[in-house]
């Protein structure tokens, strides 16, 4: 993996130029290499794992999270990144799903629900002498990461990303994205969703200096907006609904972020408002949106959005397909469809994912060969025209908001194993071409409470047990019944116009 190559002439060339830094806290790149050394040696000698067992590293945006990363793949092992803010319940199933042979723990927190070996590490010690060589890495055509995400049945997916996979994707964003050599990249996403990848390696094959922007800060939108100040970023990766926070606050502009020369977002929508609004405060920055499933290798399509683009559209386009890559529209008979009609977008390419870890049933409904070309049925309404493609939502109940991709169905699972719950349907409430949250409308059975809020505290506090955060509804409605279709099924558009009319 030539990646991985470029990363290693950083840290020979310039050890002392930073890698990554969070909190006051900073990695060089000769820290980053020869650490990540170190624990690939450690896990060799000190476990006995067959090769290609995948390995939990459990943290936030610690200097420990991108060492672990690759002290893993240098081993022979994916890593699977597992942010603190993930429900504990969750990240049993996770491990137990994976076949994980090991938990790295980077948080420096205890980990109770662990069934696996634990390794710390903050108590590691960095003497430990160095013996991996090339020939131990990940190769070419094996899994080098695994990404976690929501399942219908109420268990997560694991997406396996190989490393021809990344290099792929490494390729096209050195290639086709102004991001140069040696400038800060922003990491606001946890490292548990892809979107973290688009700002990770690009920024450490290019000698760059990855800025995190740990939730705690995020959390304080005082300490944030001065954090983000002070940080130099040059390349900014988010979700547009991170963006749309930050420009709530009318000083947030480029007189004082006056680095910042490009705008890359993925995982939802960029409403044109935001964009509009985006060019107005920085107007000397570039602005790049793009688009892709976790299962392709973060994005497959870009486009720079220019001035003539927020002109002439009202939904703005997710661009191009990348060179190596095909991006196709099949219509409901499977056949490519006209210029200008609607159908599901597929995706096909080397960065398409091998499928999901442990579930050959769930590969063989969305991956498939395509001409010869291994490909991925995302699932995603939307069109081409003269070759640009354009995003139009979900087929089925899958949904993103504030960039994470979910399915409705596994919420709806989880609410109905809630005491008192007879039936739940949940709902995306969408604001234009954004969704701002979710509606959950539940029969409610026998319960104890007197009021209904007290029964929504309930299931909230449930929920947050086995879902992340994002994934609770921020509004409950009860009813008696629910309405339901000819053939038996949940009548979703009736319910959808009662409620959210």
């Amino acid at each position: 993996m030539d990646f991985l190559l470029d990363i290693q002439e950083h840290a020979t060339q310039s050890p002392e130029q930073q890698a990554f830094t969070a909190n006051g806290q900073a990695l060089s790149y000769g820290e980053l290499w020869g650490r990540s050394d170190q624990l690939a040696s450690y896990l060799l000698d000190a476990y006995i794992l067959p090769r290609q067992t995948p390995i939990v590293v459990y943290g936030h945006m610690e200097p420990g999270m991108p060492i672990a990363f690759l002290g893993s793949v240098k081993a022979g092992f994916p890593y699977i990144p597992i942010d603190t803010s993930i429900p504990d319940e969750r990240v049993r199933s996770i491990i137990e799903n994976s076949g994980a042979g090991l938990i790295i723990n980077v948080s420096g927190e205890p980990i109770p629900f662990a069934s696996v070996p634990v390794l710390a590490l903050d108590a590691f010690d960095w003497n430990e002498p160095t013996s991996v060589t090339p020939g131990t890495w990940v190769k070419d055509d094996e899994v080098y990461y695994i990404i976690y995400t929501s399942g219908s049945t109420g268990n997560p997916k694991g997406v396996q990303i190989t490393g021809s996979n990344l290099q792929s994707f490494v390729d096209w964003m050195k290639e086709d994205f102004p991001i140069g050599e040696h400038k800060v990249f922003l990491n606001q996403a946890p490292f548990s969703f892809d979107l973290s990848v688009m700002d990770l390696y690009p920024s450490l094959v290019t000698g760059g200096t990855l800025f995190a922007l740990p939730k705690s800060c995020v959390d304080k939108p005082k300490v944030m907006f001065e954090t983000l100040e002070a940080s130099g970023v040059q390349v900014w990766t988010s979700t547009p609904s991170f963006m749309q926070m930050c420009l709530m606050d009318p000083g947030f502009n480029e007189a004082k972020m006056p680095n910042v020369e490009l705008f890359q977002f993925c995982g939802e929508t960029l409403p044109v408002s935001v964009a509009k609004e985006l060019r107005k405060r920085f107007p000397k920055a570039v602005i790049f949106n793009t688009y892709g499933p976790t299962e392709a290798t973060v994005a497959v399509t870009s486009v720079e959005i220019t001035d003539l683009i927020l002109a002439d559209h009202g939904s703005l386009p997710v661009g191009y397909s990348k060179s190596d890559t095909r991006v196709l529209i099949l219509n409901e008979q499977g056949e490519p469809a006209a210029d200008g009609e609607a159908g599901e977008i597929i995706i096909a390419g080397p960065s398409v994912s091998k499928g999901y870890l442990g579930a050959p049933h769930l590969t063989e409904k969305s991956f498939f060969s395509y001409q010869g070309t291994w490909a991925y049925r995302t699932g995603d309404a939307g069109y081409a025209r003269e070759g640009c493609i354009f995003y139009q939502g979900r087929l089925d109940f899958q949904i993103k908001l504030h960039g994470y991709r979910m399915e409705l169905e596994e919420i709806e699972f989880q609410i109905n194993q809630c005491p008192y719950v007879q039936s739940t349907v949940v709902l995306p409430h969408q604001n234009g071409e954004k969704i701002d949250y979710l509606v959950a409308t539940i029969i409610p059975g026998d319960h104890p409470f007197e009021k209904e809020h007290h029964l929504t505290s309930f299931i909230r506090k449930e929920l947050q047990k086995t879902l992340p955060s994002y994934m609770v509804p921020r509004k409950f409605i009860y009813k008696g019944s629910l309405p339901i279709t000819t053939n038996g099924k949940l009548d979703r558009k009736r319910i959808k116009d009662e409620v959210l009319a």
